[in-house]
């Protein structure tokens, strides 16, 4: 895009925001950016954004706010900083953080005259590096057709899966259960190989060739467990929150999920033992632990 881009908002410039923001910026936008941590507003300020210190002064200064935020607690607390806001009126969230938060934020600035664009997002922080980033997009059709060119920088796979806020948060919630459950058989399947004898590798060569093929076998595990690295860029306590989300959204819906429920149960364990900034694939220590067996290399 050129000079003559929309200004744009954006509250929460951590791995996934601050490399969404920095593409907007490339994009041409003016970018006006807020985080609780001054370190990571002057990192985007070096990159030519204006970063501010509240998320009122971003509602004050652009048009459209993306936010980018860990927790339901923090997106609410945002979006009741955003209310009153002299430019804003279109929100989008791109938070993974469940569709009653989605639902309340969407009439909390719905009654602000503010259309609300629930867009989740898939792919990590090479994705969001890449503008490659997959997003589950729900809101009116107007307000998703306003803010699809900025949508379409960010992400290369953009599906519409609703037509109100919560439908996106929906299906993002679900993808990460599948996500979150891929790593955990694998982790635990591994597992049993390595102490039964065979090659780690072999193993998942074979997995990725046949039936039992899933992403984590395919291309977590190859990169980040035979590796050691366990750095993919998703952090394991927010693997287990979104785990947490789906079966929220379940119980909501009167859906039994019984194998959900046991993921649930095997992520929370890991988060309650794992390190605050341990990565998603680090889950795979617990099942090396309770197998009495290592799944790959020496440790990075």
């Amino acid at each position: 895009m050129t000079g003559s881009a929309p200004a744009l908002g954006f509250v929460g410039l951590g791995a996934m925001g601050s490399r969404m923001a920095a593409r907007l910026l490339r994009a041409g936008h003016a970018v006006t950016v807020h985080d609780t941590r001054a370190e990571a507003r002057e990192a985007l300020a070096a990159k030519g954004a204006r970063a501010v210190e509240s998320p009122r002064e971003v509602a004050d200064a652009a048009g459209t706010v993306l936010v980018s935020l860990p927790a339901p607690e923090i997106v609410r607390s945002v979006a009741d900083g955003l209310v009153g806001g002299e430019s804003m009126r279109r929100y989008v969230d791109l938070s993974t953080t469940g569709a009653p938060v989605a639902e309340e934020v969407a009439e909390l600035l719905g009654g602000e005259g503010v259309d609300c664009v629930d867009a989740p997002v898939s792919g990590g922080p090479a994705g969001a590096e890449a503008g490659r980033l997959t997003m589950m997009v729900a809101g009116s059709r107007d307000a998703v057709e306003a803010v699809r060119p900025v949508l379409d920088e960010l992400g290369s796979t953009i599906f519409v899966v609703g037509d109100r806020p919560g439908h996106g948060q929906t299906a993002k919630v679900i993808n990460n259960l599948m996500s979150a459950s891929a790593i955990a058989i694998t982790a635990e399947a591994l597992a049993l190989g390595v102490k039964a004898g065979l090659d780690p590798e072999t193993l998942l060569d074979v997995v990725g060739a046949s039936s039992g093929s899933n992403n984590a076998a395919v291309d977590k595990f190859p990169k980040q467990v035979l590796t050691r690295r366990f750095d993919h860029g998703f952090r394991l306590a927010l693997m287990a929150k979104d785990v947490r989300l789906c079966l929220g959204e379940a119980e909501r819906r009167s859906v039994p999920m019984l194998l959900g429920s046991t993921v649930d149960q095997l992520w929370g364990l890991a988060a309650r033992q794992a390190d605050e900034g341990d990565d998603c694939t680090a889950i795979v220590r617990m099942f090396e632990e309770w197998a009495g067996a290592t799944i790959g290399g020496e440790e990075r």
